[in-house]
């Protein structure tokens, strides 16, 4: 029993050895594409391409990441919505610069993230399991407001932390919604609804309204749902980053249902229906470079 019982002790062992090493070698590499594609009924026969990006935490030596981010103008995509957390390192900036800036003039829109203001500190990765991570309350400022200036100066595109603008995209008319990162309660939603109200007041009602948040939080869900909301996207969840398969996400890390821990699925609120795409997004802390059954992931969204 006991040379058994060893066997199976070191074939346990090689296992979650080789699952180690691939999730960290090899699947947080394998960058995809997530093809979606959905109707909505007030955009009456037109089309619309959203590129979705989320949780790119990019560190100065990601050129692979950088370039394949690059790649994916090849995909035409009419709108661009980025759902936070662009930094993943002090010094990123200039890596988030050659990721993005090809789709300098291509409309856009983001939200920020927690990592997009404070320096990734190094923890337990087996807290993820205990609850939803926290900011230490001495953690190291980044510079939020040059990575701002990048995405709204050069790239062209509108920040969306809680407020709300109108986009004329390939002749659709957007409205778009946003909040500031919910997971560190920087959210102030009542704002971005206000702001959307006034461009409902100013002129004709937009063929379609998005909500952009970061972290995919039920009080945001419900508020953006019963605003109206036809589709709202979302990040934060690194789709579970570590998965079980056949199982699916173990963790979300805010309080989104696991089995809506990434993809397509849908919310109801107060007698409203929206489309929620959760990203499982392209990185991971520096601190925690893994992913399995879960592979970094960029969203195509035709909706016609």
């Amino acid at each position: 029993m006991t040379n058994a019982a060893g066997a199976i002790g070191i074939g346990l062992g090689l296992i979650a050895g080789g699952a180690l090493a691939w999730g960290t070698l090899i699947e947080r590499r394998l960058f995809t594409v997530r093809s979606q594609s959905a109707e909505v009924r007030d955009l009456k026969g037109a089309t619309l391409r959203i590129l979705h990006l989320s949780d790119m935490h990019t560190a100065p030596w990601q050129r692979d990441k950088a370039e394949w981010i690059r790649h994916l103008s090849n995909l035409n995509p009419d709108l661009v919505i980025a759902t936070g957390d662009f930094l993943g390192h002090p010094d990123a900036l200039p890596r988030v610069r050659q990721a993005l800036d090809v789709f300098a003039g291509v409309p856009g829109a983001f939200v920020f993230g927690s990592n997009d203001y404070f320096v990734s500190q190094p923890k337990n990765p087996f807290a993820y399991f205990t609850g939803p991570s926290r900011v230490k309350r001495k953690a190291r400022r980044l510079n939020t407001e040059a990575l701002r200036k990048f995405l709204t100066q050069d790239l062209g595109w509108t920040d969306l932390n809680n407020t709300a603008a109108r986009l004329t995209v390939a002749g659709v008319t957007v409205d778009l919604m946003g909040v500031d990162d919910p997971h560190i309660r920087y959210d102030k939603c009542d704002a971005a609804l206000e702001q959307l109200d006034s461009l409902r007041q100013e002129s004709a009602s937009a063929h379609l309204t998005i909500g952009v948040t970061h972290a995919p939080y039920r009080r945001i869900l419900n508020q953006f749902t019963a605003s109206g909301a036809d589709i709202i996207l979302a990040g934060h969840t690194h789709g579970g980053q570590v998965c079980v398969p056949g199982v699916g996400a173990l963790v979300t890390n805010c309080d989104i249902p696991r089995r809506q821990a990434s993809g397509f699925s849908s919310w109801q609120s107060s007698g409203h229906e929206a489309l929620i795409n959760v990203s499982a997004g392209l990185g991971t802390s520096i601190y925690a470079p893994v992913r399995f059954a879960c592979r970094p992931e960029a969203s195509i969204i035709d909706l016609s």
